[in-house]
């Protein structure tokens, strides 16, 4: 079964993990949205879906031709991803009569698992650092040409409002869930809908912030999306050197994009005093990594100009 962390936070009695989590996902659209399957063991190998079988019409005392589906093993396996953070007992001691020292500094270190998380959500690669699971950009892989990458142009282009609805259209069997951009390309949604004489339609998620809504689709910001990436021949070269960015439309589930996770999912792990020096340690870590079920969950607009 696959819980948000929002929902997996409410079977803990833990009130720092609590607050851990509620840190993590008040700041990331994307941990607010997607879910986690629990794993056992270092990994998950599944069948992706290539190709489908043919079928066709025949008359009677036809010869039928067999065929069978196609598909690709993929495996995700987990990874270890966290730090430590070390409060100074005396000024745990001396300083913490106004605010709580040590969990002001686990907060911190919250939002940098939640910050590091998003960036490697989206540049994510195993084949460059195999501590890394891999991210978004390498399972849609908008290096090579495919129906789930959509290109602004040969080199990129200005972004269009059509060029958003034909990105929405290349996921397959619903909706996306959300588009995943830079905040110049958010910047630029705006700027044509207003140019067109509309507003873009707006909700509050649970915990009262406002979503911006494109279709009906939330749009989410990721800081990390650079503004920099390169396209030549309709593919992405390169994630710096030029002027693009790129747009990602997702489907959360369990046989869509999902995030996989160790039994128990983030964990603080109070480590205790230390033994070289006056401090108090506490680990935040994540055994965590992504998987894409089905290669149309998921799609990518390339060559996104300002």
């Amino acid at each position: 079964m696959a819980l948000t962390l929002a929902e997996a936070s409410k079977l803990s009695n833990d009130m720092l993990l609590q607050g851990v989590v509620e840190t993590i996902i008040k700041e990331s659209p994307v941990l607010q949205r997607q879910p986690f399957i629990e794993i056992v063991g270092n990994g998950l190998t599944y069948n992706q879906e290539k190709t489908l079988p043919s079928v066709d019409f025949y008359d009677v005392g036809d010869t039928w031709a067999e065929s069978t589906p196609t598909f690709e093993q993929i495996t995700a396996n987990l990874k270890i991803m966290g730090g430590d953070a070390d409060v100074d007992n005396f000024l745990k001691t001396t300083r913490s009569n106004i605010q709580d020292l040590e969990a002001a500094v686990v907060e911190l270190k919250a939002k940098a698992v939640k910050d590091k998380f998003e960036e490697t959500f989206i540049y994510g690669d195993s084949a460059t650092s195999s501590k890394q699971f891999d991210g978004l950009r390498v399972l849609i892989d908008p290096t090579t040409a495919s129906d789930q990458v959509i290109a602004m142009g040969d080199t990129g282009a200005t972004l269009t409002l059509s060029k958003l609805d034909e990105l929405i259209d290349a996921v397959k069997g619903g909706k996306p869930d959300m588009l995943i951009m830079s905040r110049r390309s958010r910047r630029k949604i705006n700027a044509l809908v207003r140019a067109s004489g509309g507003l873009v339609d707006n909700d509050r998620d649970q915990w009262g912030n406002f979503v911006q809504l494109w279709d009906g689709i939330a749009i989410g910001v990721n800081d990390w999306i650079l503004d920099t990436h390169a396209v030549s021949g309709s593919v992405e070269t390169g994630t710096t050197g030029s002027d693009c960015s790129a747009i990602y439309a997702v489907q959360f589930g369990e046989w869509a994009l999902c995030g996989l996770t160790a039994p128990g999912g983030l964990t603080v792990e109070p480590i205790g005093s230390m033994e070289s020096k006056d401090a108090t340690r506490t680990r935040v870590k994540w055994y965590v990594s992504l998987a894409l079920f089905s290669a149309v969950k998921a799609a990518a607009l390339i060559g996104v100009k300002d």
